[in-house]
C-alpha cells in the first residue's frame, strides 16, 4: 500500500490535488481510495474471476459495476450511475483478453462535501468524475488490461459569469444560479468517452464547454492537462501538475513497489 497526499486547503480556495491510496483492501484483487474537493470514494476490483453461466460471454469478459451511496441503500440514481460507468469503462477495458470471466467493480461513496445539498446542482453529475477516476485507479491496481487511460471533469455554466471547470461545492454556491452542468470524459488520444449534460443550454454553449474540457483533459504538456493545483508528492517526486503525469507516477510507483523483491535485501 502506498499513498499520495498533499496539504489540505479551505474549500473556497484553489483546487487541491487529489489524495489517493492504492491496494489497501486485503480481500480485493485491486483497490483505490480517491479523495478530491470534498468527495471520497473507495473502489474495489475482483477479477478476472469465474462468472455465472447465465452471465457468461463466450468471447469477452463480463463487466459488473456496483455503486453504493454514502448513506442508505441504492436507488435509481445509483443504477443510472452504474449504467454510465459500465458503458464508459467497457470502452477502455480489454475484455476480449479475458473471455468467459467476470470483472467486478464495487464503488463505495465515503463522503460528500457539506455544501453539496445547497449548490442547486444534480449531485449525480458532480460525483461522476470522482467515480470514474476511482474506477480507473482500482482497475490499474488490479492489473486489469486497459487500452488507454481517461480523465473526467465537470464544467458548470452559471447565468451571470464565466464557465467553471471542475468547481468545488463552494464555488457552485457562489456562482448560483447555474444554467447547466456538463460532465465530459476523454481518453488519452482525445476520444470523447462520456458526455452527460443537464439544464438549459445552446449548442454553442455545449460546444464551448466540450472544448474547454478537452483542452484541460488532453492538453499538451506545456499548456494543458488537468490542473491539480498544488504540486503533488508521489513517492518523493514533486511538481506533477496534470492528471496524466500524475496517473503515470501512481502506476510507476505501484510497479516499482511490486518489483522490489527482484532487487533483493
Amino acid at each position: 500500500m502506498f499513498k499520495t497526499a498533499v496539504p489540505r486547503r479551505p474549500p473556497d480556495t484553489a483546487m487541491v490535488a487529489p489524495e489517493v491510496t492504492l491496494t489497501h483492501l486485503n480481500r480485493a484483487d485491486g483497490s483505490a481510495t480517491y479523495t478530491h474537493n470534498g468527495y471520497s470514494v473507495i473502489g474495489a476490483v475482483n477479477g478476472p474471476i469465474e462468472v455465472q453461466r447465465r452471465d457468461e460471454l463466450p468471447e469477452e469478459a463480463t463487466i459488473e459495476v456496483n455503486v453504493r451511496p454514502a448513506i442508505g441503500v441504492g436507488s435509481p440514481r445509483e443504477r443510472h450511475l452504474e449504467t454510465l460507468l459500465h458503458s464508459t469503462l467497457r470502452s477502455i477495458i480489454l475484455a476480449r483478453q479475458m473471455p468467459r470471466s467476470l470483472v467486478q467493480l464495487t464503488l463505495q461513496v465515503r463522503s460528500l462535501p457539506d455544501q453539496e445539498a445547497s449548490t442547486g446542482v444534480n449531485s449525480m453529475l458532480t460525483l461522476l468524475p470522482h467515480l470514474l477516476h476511482t474506477s480507473l485507479l482500482a482497475l490499474i491496481s488490479a492489473s486489469i488490461p486497459l487500452s488507454t487511460t481517461l480523465a473526467a471533469l465537470v464544467v458548470a455554466i452559471p447565468s451571470a459569469s464565466e464557465p467553471l471547470v471542475s468547481p468545488t461545492a463552494t464555488q457552485l454556491m457562489r456562482a448560483a444560479p447555474i444554467k447547466s452542468v456538463h460532465v465530459f470524459a476523454f481518453s488519452r488520444n482525445r476520444r470523447l468517452l462520456l458526455n452527460e449534460s443537464e439544464g438549459a443550454f445552446t449548442h454553442e454553449e455545449w460546444d464551448e464547454a466540450c472544448e474547454m474540457a478537452e483542452d484541460v483533459c488532453c492538453g499538451e504538456e506545456d499548456g494543458g492537462g488537468v490542473r491539480l493545483g498544488d504540486a503533488m508528492d508521489v513517492d518523493g517526486e514533486e511538481g506533477r501538475e496534470n492528471l496524466e503525469k500524475w496517473l503515470r507516477a501512481v502506476v510507476r510507483a505501484k510497479v516499482e513497489r511490486e518489483q522490489r523483491w527482484k532487487k533483493g535485501p
